[in-house]
């Protein structure tokens, strides 16, 4: 039986205190933020930079690549040295990184820029595992719940920004928005984040040999398993919708930044829900009714898709049940993959971000790789169908496997 944690007092801007909510929503929103506000640029720097669509994807799909490997290191990292020096030192990584991205010479030395804006990653992965180093597993699912809910915000308007920002200064206009917003989470972070890893203790090599006694519970990899999927899916969406929106439908930058965003009013949703629903049923039915919610979705998308009723409206529309999905699935997902061996969580958060961001850069490579000028939408559609029906299986697994062992 887990024994529930009482929260420490939280005070804002005081760097004694955990981190205010509005910190910890500033922290995951930077790093949403860098993920999907120069998406509709993308068309306008294949032009820019002279090369295809394919090269100019990469900057989704590489960037997420080591955002996988990345999060691997970040969380074992924070566990032995504290979430608040590792997030900081991240920061100001990106914040460099993004101002080279805006001098890059070529295509060569913006992906290498663009590459090291993943270590932004970290504000995402430490804002989690602060939360379940002063809550218990069900507490931390709803946390997370509010905390992405206010963090859906940035993805469902950053693209409609780029868009206009894109149209009105050129693709370097988003990410000039993006050196301003991280400064902006830089100091905050600075102001507000008190130590959460107070129990720190062994060496980096110590923390690094604990991996395998994660890496052994196999509920660790049902979680796993279901996040990977859900949130593959949303990555592939990331890779190919701009190309089916330009492409497929010829929507100009700005009106596609604003169809891009239709996932994450569903996100949103789902978001108040797992905040507000997971801690009373539970975070596995929270996860399960998340799964069927994101498939039926997609199996609306392909049956519209057969019918030849496809127009911008219902292809982009029908994502936003992928985000109502993913929004009451990944809250409690993560929390459960950090409570799994609570005193592994930062290694947890990080090795679990990792598999879901390795995944999903390898479905939004996919993507990006299948849509070509004669194919159509029909390689996205069925990417999504498959793989948001396979999220269901893992955590069906996961409550299998605690019957067993009466968890």
């Amino acid at each position: 039986m887990t024994i529930p944690l009482i929260p420490p007092r939280t005070i804002f801007l005081d760097r004694t205190t955990p981190p205010h909510v509005a910190t910890l929503v500033a922290q995951a929103s930077i790093a949403a933020l860098a993920m999907n506000v120069f998406l509709p640029s993308l068309p306008s720097m294949v032009v820019y930079f002279d090369t295809s669509y394919s090269v100019i994807q990469l900057s989704v799909s590489l960037y997420l690549a080591v955002n996988a490997v990345l999060q691997v290191l970040i969380g074992t990292v924070s566990d032995r040295y504290g979430r608040r020096p590792v997030l900081l030192g991240s920061l100001v990584v990106f914040v460099i990184a993004t101002a080279g991205t805006l001098v890059a010479p070529n295509i060569t030395a913006f992906l290498i820029f663009r590459m090291m804006q993943a270590l932004v990653v970290s504000a995402m992965v430490l804002s989690r595992a602060s939360i379940r180093d002063v809550l218990d597993e069900n507490a931390a699912a709803s946390r997370i719940g509010y905390v992405t809910m206010g963090m859906a915000v940035v993805p469902m308007v950053a693209p409609a920004i780029g868009g206009f920002l894109d149209e009105a200064f050129g693709w370097r206009g988003s990410f000039i928005l993006m050196l301003v917003a991280g400064v902006a989470v830089l100091a905050l972070s600075w102001a507000d984040m008190g130590e959460t890893k107070l129990n720190r203790s062994g060496s980096l090599r110590a923390q690094f040999s604990t991996m395998p006694e994660l890496m052994r519970a196999r509920r660790f990899w049902g979680y796993c398993g279901s996040a990977t999927l859900a949130s593959g899916a949303f990555f592939a969406y990331l890779g190919g919708a701009p190309f089916v929106g330009s492409r497929v439908f010829e929507l100009s930058p700005s009106l596609l930044g604003i169809y891009f965003g239709a996932p994450a009013v569903g996100y949103a949703m789902g978001n108040f829900l797992s905040g507000r629903y997971a801690g009373r049923f539970g975070i596995n039915r929270m996860i399960l009714t998340g799964s069927i919610v994101g498939f039926a979705g997609m199996i609306m998308l392909a049956t519209l898709y057969l019918a030849g009723l496809l127009t911008a409206l219902v292809f982009f529309g029908c994502f936003i049940m992928i985000g109502l999905g993913n929004g009451m699935l990944l809250p409690s997902a993560t929390s459960g993959m950090m409570s799994v061996r609570p005193h592994l969580a930062g290694t947890a958060s990080g090795i679990g971000g990792a598999i879901m961001i390795g995944g999903g850069a390898a479905l939004s490579a996919i993507a990006g790789a299948l849509l070509t000028p004669g194919s159509g939408a029909g390689p996205l559609v069925w990417m999504m169908l498959a793989t948001t029906g396979a999220t269901i299986l893992p955590v069906l697994y996961v409550m299998r496997r605690e019957r067993q062992i009466g968890a």
